[in-house]
Parts: C-alpha cells; sequence; structure tokens
C-alpha cells in the first residue's frame, strides 16, 4: 500500500514548483489530480492539471460523496480531491502526492493520519508572495488582492502541518522538500 504526501500553501509560495520537482525524481509519486469548477487557465487540459467541472457538476458529486475533501474556496470556486482519484493511484502500488489548500491538506492528513506527512510551503514574506503573484501575470489586481488576503488567513495553519518549508530560496526550499519526502518514504 502507497503512502501519501500533501503539499498546501497560499498561492504563489512555490508549491507546485516544488511538487513537480518532487515528481521528477525516483520516488514512485504520482500526481493526485484535483477537481476545480473554475475555468482552464492557459493550456490547461482536463485531466492533466485538473478535474474541470461546472460548479453544478461539482455540486452532484458532492452530494454523491465523491470528495475525500473539497472547499469552495471563492463564490462557486470548488476545489477537491476525488476519491477515486486516490484509489487510481494506490491500488496501482504508486505513492500519491497532493497540491492542495490548506484546509484540504488539514483534511486529508485527518483522514490517512501516519500514512500521509504535512508539508506547508511557507512564502517569504506577504510582500513576496505579492510580487510573485504579479509576475505570473495570470490574475486582475483584485484576484491578486483577494489571493494576498487569503494567503494572510492560510499561513495561520502552517502549525497543523507536520513540515513547514520556508521557501525564500527555491532550490534549498527543493532540497529540502526531497529530503523530508524521501525520509517519509522509506520509513
Amino acid at each position: 500500500m502507497g503512502k501519501l504526501v500533501i503539499f498546501s500553501a497560499p498561492s504563489g509560495a512555490g508549491k507546485s514548483t516544488i511538487v513537480n520537482y518532487l515528481l521528477s525524481q525516483d520516488l514512485n509519486l504520482q500526481f493526485s489530480i484535483s477537481a476545480t469548477s473554475r475555468p482552464p487557465r492557459g493550456t490547461e487540459k482536463h485531466g492533466v492539471e485538473y478535474y474541470f467541472h461546472s460548479p453544478e457538476e461539482f455540486r452532484e458529486k458532492i452530494a454523491r460523496g465523491e470528495f475525500l475533501e473539497y472547499e469552495e474556496v471563492y463564490a462557486d470556486k470548488f476545489y477537491g480531491t476525488l476519491k477515486a482519484e486516490v484509489e487510481r493511484i494506490m491500488s496501482g502500488g504508486g505513492n500519491v502526492i497532493f497540491d492542495v489548500d490548506v484546509v484540504g491538506g488539514c483534511n486529508i492528513k485527518k483522514y490517512y493520519g501516519d500514512k500521509a506527512l504535512s508539508v506547508f510551503i511557507e512564502p517569504p514574506s506577504i510582500n513576496e508572495l505579492r510580487c510573485r503573484l504579479e509576475r505570473r501575470g495570470t490574475d486582475s489586481p483584485e484576484v491578486i488582492e483577494s489571493r494576498i488576503a487569503k494567503a494572510e488567513y492560510e499561513m495561520t495553519f502552517a502549525p497543523q502541518f507536520d513540515v513547514v518549508i520556508h521557501n525564500d530560496n527555491l532550490e534549498e526550499a527543493k532540497a529540502k522538500a526531497l529530503n523530508v519526502v524521501t525520509d517519509f518514504l522509506r520509513k
């Protein structure tokens, strides 16, 4: 039976970059593709970055109990982890890696306990987070401000995670994440 590795962070903290780095290592990790009701950004494709569903389809899946965890992050913007996705990876003998929001990360950790390692990626500062989101160029100024407000709240969750990695130097953060995950998978 595989293990689960959960990565959470405020938007722009670098968790997706770190998760992608770990996926390129020889750790038998498979990405748990989350479901969302937001539209695809840029070149995102259904079943690759996310499973894209309308808010109505998402609500129907919630009603049928198909989610391990989910949250309505913004009005009509749902994110969640489908139970079938985790079962698919685990039944094939893989280790599951999650890139989820902090509430989802805490919920998955509660559900799986010691079979899961939860890692919080902490940005160097709120100001640096704002700069990263602006450089990303995918969000309007209003969306960035809303993400910053949410980030301040999300950072209060850090103590609930097994490990907190401060990402003020990406290469160091990637190396620390690799060490922590490798140690956990060897146990």
